[in-house]
């Protein structure tokens, strides 16, 4: 095989095979759906992300104009480790929320954002 073969095999395989590798979680859902205006408080903030989380190695805080609201344990969806839930500890009140996440997968890869809500008074 030429020297030339082997580059690009080489180049093609880092290409094809190397996404999985060089990927992060994104968040592709989350309930409350972000930027969405809700009716009544949520009992849970659900994320879903594209990759398998690390829950030990992440975490997601709410904050509301009085600050950060009490949340339960960060825990995955029994049937998807893709999927964070939160249980909320209180009733919110109506008003403008911020979700802050930071998630580490599986393959150690971390990354965070936010997104916000609110809820109707």
């Amino acid at each position: 095989m030429s020297v030339r073969t082997t580059l690009l095999l080489s180049v093609l395989l880092a290409v094809l095979g190397g996404g999985r590798v060089l990927a992060h979680a994104r968040l592709i859902r989350a309930l409350p759906r972000v930027g969405a205006t809700i009716r009544g408080s949520p009992q849970e903030l659900r994320l879903s992300f594209s990759e398998t989380i690390e829950p030990r190695r992440s975490s997601v805080t709410l904050r509301g104009l009085g600050g950060a609201a009490p949340t339960g344990p960060l825990a995955l969806d029994a049937n998807d480790a893709r999927v964070v839930r939160v249980p909320l500890r209180e009733r919110l009140p109506p008003g403008n929320y911020r979700v802050d996440w930071s998630v580490t997968s599986r393959d150690t890869h971390h990354t965070f954002g936010d997104f916000t809500f609110s809820i109707a008074p």
